[in-house]
């Protein structure tokens, strides 16, 4: 499943933002990055309706796997993962949220890795 419409990160200006201004945070085979969400930067204005909204994106490099459709199972694991746990929550901040998995991610199962993304979350405050 997808992450919905709403929760979606796209455009190159937000991923420079979040590049240059983000808080980090790591763990063994992930980097999390979050920053305050800049909605000038977003393409349409229809997203900026909601301006107390978290944004998510996941990034998976060809070094995790060679094969698309290892990288696109993760990706659909975290975003279901995103989207049951920021779906429950009543945040006043708006954030944006990009989460990159290291290569080594590759050996480990997908229980491991999810349970490393939640001590992340935590860890940048986003989950009480």
């Amino acid at each position: 499943m997808v992450l919905p419409r709403s929760m979606r990160l796209k455009g190159y200006r937000c991923f420079n933002h979040l590049y240059k201004e983000s808080n980090r945070y790591y763990s063994s085979s992930l980097v999390l990055r979050v920053a305050k969400a800049k909605p000038v930067l977003l393409k349409s204005a229809k997203t900026n309706l909601n301006p107390n909204s978290l944004k998510c994106a996941v990034s998976i490099s060809h070094k995790v796997s060679k094969k698309a459709v290892e990288r696109n199972r993760l990706r659909r694991l975290f975003h279901d993962y995103f989207t049951s746990k920021f779906a429950r929550l009543n945040k006043n901040k708006s954030n944006w949220v990009l989460l990159s998995l290291k290569p080594i991610c590759s050996n480990k199962d997908s229980q491991n890795l999810l349970k490393e993304c939640e001590q992340l979350l935590f860890k940048s405050g986003l989950l009480p």
